[in-house]
């Protein structure tokens, strides 16, 4: 008797995705890790990826067309890569940099393995070609933060207060809930409530300091409420390096150190 066809669309795809990490394997090979619409965090094995030709390829956030094949679906695997855009342009300045290994770290650290996010891929994709184009990148990449969260199942509710179910006067986040709350639901506990940022409602005018008031809210969900699920593993320090170089430049804005 014949053995049964098998499907093997597992065990061997093709499509593009943007890079994430990569780390050296063996002598000449490298092991990398990228973010795809429908396989979602992958890893496998570059034959070769220390070569000077494909070495130069491999740099966190460049877009590869990818073809993954192994023998079995559990394995590692290995994959063939072809670029498609470097985003080198994004190296050039140390904010954007800061901000680019801010994008590719997160992923690396929040994403389960073979597991798709296309939503979140397409959002990646659009903050990616935003980062440095025009005054805004930096208020797009908080709500690329908003929509982590949200993403992870961790988004924040800004839209009603959560102790008065008024949508007024809303000043406040509850480190707890993630809920808006006005400066009459907060009353004595004023002080333990984080900032609410007009950045994070789609108001103001998107300056820095704006957008900086609202990573402390989005990295304090990032921080203490997603990461304990993975374990003891802080955030990738980069995101807090892209953190630090907002503040510095409005201390120098400000005349500050």
């Amino acid at each position: 008797m014949a053995e049964p066809l098998r499907d093997t669309s597992a065990m061997d795809w093709r499509e593009e995705g943007v890079l994430l990490a990569v780390r050296k394997h063996g002598e000449t090979s490298a092991i990398i890790d990228v973010f795809t619409e429908s396989r979602g965090r992958h890893a496998g094995v570059v034959r070769g990826g220390t070569s000077r030709k494909i070495a130069p390829i491999l740099q966190p956030g460049a877009q590869l067309d990818l073809a993954w094949r192994a023998r079995l679906e559990e394995h590692l695997g290995a994959f063939a890569v072809e670029p498609l855009r470097s985003r080198a342009d994004l190296m050039g300045a140390r904010d954007t940099l800061a901000a680019l290994n801010a994008v590719t770290s997160l992923l690396a650290f929040v994403l389960p393995e073979r597991e798709a996010h296309p939503t979140l891929y397409q959002r990646t994709l659009s903050v990616l070609d935003m980062i440095g184009d025009g005054d805004f990148w930096k208020l797009g990449y908080l709500r690329w933060e908003l929509a982590l969260l949200d993403d992870l199942g961790f988004g924040l509710d800004l839209g009603r207060c959560a102790v008065t179910d008024r949508s007024d006067n809303l000043v406040f986040v509850s480190p707890k809930s993630g809920r808006a709350v006005s400066r009459a639901g907060a009353g004595q506990w004023a002080d333990r409530m984080l900032p609410l940022s007009p950045a994070l409602v789609g108001q103001g005018e998107g300056s820095d300091a704006d957008v900086l008031e609202g990573l402390t809210v989005t990295g304090h969900f990032l921080g203490q409420h997603f990461a304990p699920t993975l374990g003891d593993r802080p955030l990738p320090a980069a995101r807090q390096r892209f953190v630090d170089l907002i503040a510095r430049g409005l201390r120098r804005e400000g005349g500050g150190q």
